[in-house]
């Protein structure tokens, strides 16, 4: 926090406006002080180094809402977007980086910030947490009082009857209002519009940037990433929707659930995955989007598959498939390519090759949306990266490293799960070869080469599952190197 200004700095507000319809109360702001901003980010006056709150009143900026008090708070200290998030929010993020976009949505009132970002807000800024949030809440009221002007004015298209505004305004404000019927309808109209507009595209944005994978992340902050995302997707979920925006919505939080549950799996958390993909599978039924709950039921398969229950993950990718139909679509192809490899596991091999040559005509049907390189995609990099596994579980080497050789040639870096993967799977086919030696030191330089965030659940799962099939030294070297730091 060093680097953050300190001295004196001229702090002037102009007259503020407050219009309600044709009424409006004009409000001077004279006589402030100059205030200081210390390295701590605390205001004060020049004399006595109160906080702004004792010298202005606990509530004068917070009724400016979130976006004017964290504006005025940041252009007083001299800073602008970029250095506030870089001296203030990501420093107290221990580095993190953050978004300065994040923060103008914040000050404009695109967005209003989530609760899990109170307490870091109150801490950067100097403001008591009870001061953040009392700012979030005058933005949310304002919001819904401008929305419900909208309304009035375009269902009656004149000037609103100055009683019934009063009365709109009461109930966003929280003043007292006389009963009438016309609050009645307008809050029958507030329970039945849509939320913030402005935070359901945040979401399907959120969605589609999620879905494009790792990026050279490691699982955990990726996930520690979506934390946000998660939050408002929880509070837009609590809000009343329309049936189609319900639906709409519905639709996204599969897809961000289904995303969580991905990663869960990757971390090993088989439980924590399996309560998510429930999650998911819950909100595509909702959503009434087949080829959601097909994605969601395919990636589903993928947790009993990778940690032991072929038979289970065999028979949710039928379910799956049944779901997907017959047009072509990344979920039908994946969950051909995880019956395969099911079916494989459980040594079934005509059933897994009839499910190779299935996941393969799906393939090659998919168009250049659903062949996207994305976790809702089912790209060719992936497509050979399941079949490699497919025909490693039925032994079928010679098959096994082509398609090891075509996903390596379409693996771009820095895929370190994708290339452990498939290195572990060589590992396996070097030792099906007749080769334990070769097939433990492939493994170990595999693993020597994963970083310390990827080396567990899935990765580990697969290198013990090898170790264990590798007799004397090869295994006891392997075992050695899962047991090192």
């Amino acid at each position: 926090m060093s680097d953050l200004p300190t001295g004196k700095v001229p702090f002037t507000l102009p007259s503020r406006l407050l219009v309600f319809s044709q009424l409006r109360y004009q409000q001077e702001v004279l006589g402030h002080p100059v205030v200081q901003i210390s390295a701590g980010g605390r205001f004060g006056g020049p004399e006595s180094g109160r906080e702004l709150s004792e010298v202005w009143g606990s509530g004068m900026m917070a009724s400016e809402g979130i976006g004017a008090l964290l504006r005025g708070i940041r252009e007083a200290a001299g800073l602008t977007r970029e250095e506030q998030a870089a001296a203030l929010l990501q420093a107290a993020q221990g580095g993190k980086w953050f978004d300065p976009e994040n923060l103008k949505r914040w000050e404009t009132e695109k967005r209003l910030p989530t609760p899990m970002w109170h307490a870091l807000l109150a801490e950067c800024y100097g403001r008591p947490a009870e001061e953040i949030v009392r700012a979030v809440v005058v933005s949310r009221r304002r919001r819904r009082l401008h929305r419900l002007i909208g309304e009035e004015t375009r269902e009656e298209g004149s000037a609103v009857d100055r009683r019934k505004f009063l009365g709109v305004a009461a109930a966003a404000t929280g003043m007292a209002g006389l009963p009438d019927i016309a609050e009645a309808r307008h809050g029958i109209n507030a329970g039945l519009s849509t939320s913030d507009g402005g935070d359901l595209a945040y979401l399907n944005g959120a969605f589609e940037r999620h879905r494009g994978g790792y990026r050279g992340r490691p699982p955990s902050e990726a996930l520690g990433q979506m934390k946000a995302d998660l939050d408002l997707l929880r509070e837009l979920l609590g809000r009343p929707h329309p049936a189609s925006v319900r639906k709409d919505l519905a639709r996204t939080a599969a897809g961000i659930t289904g995303l969580v549950a991905i990663i869960q799996h990757d971390r090993g958390d088989q439980r924590d995955a399996v309560g998510w993909f429930a999650t998911a599978e819950q909100a595509a039924r909702e959503s009434g989007d087949r080829h959601m709950l097909a994605w969601v039921l395919s990636r589903h398969a993928m947790v009993p598959l990778n940690y032991g229950a072929p038979h289970a993950a065999a028979t949710m990718a039928i379910r799956a498939r049944a779901e997907a139909g017959r047009s072509p679509s990344a979920a039908g192809a994946l969950a051909a390519a995880v019956t395969a490899r099911s079916l494989a596991s459980v040594g079934d091999r005509e059933g897994a090759l009839r499910a190779v040559a299935d996941a393969r005509a799906a393939a090659s049907r998919l168009d250049s949306v659903q062949g996207a390189d994305t976790w809702f995609g089912y790209a060719p990099q992936k497509h050979h990266v399941h079949l490699s596994q497919a025909f490693t579980l039925m032994g079928r080497t010679r098959e096994a490293y082509v398609e090891q050789e075509s996903a390596l040639a379409l693996t771009k870096s820095p895929s370190v799960m994708t290339r452990a993967l498939i290195a572990v799977d060589r590992a396996v086919c070097v030792r099906a070869d007749g080769d334990p030696a070769t097939a433990a030191d492939l493994a170990v330089s595999a693993w020597l080469q994963l970083p310390a965030a990827y080396r567990d659940g899935l990765v580990r799962s697969r290198v013990e599952s090898l170790c264990r099939s590798l007799p004397g030294r090869p295994g006891s070297t392997l075992r050695g190197a899962l047991t090192s730091r």
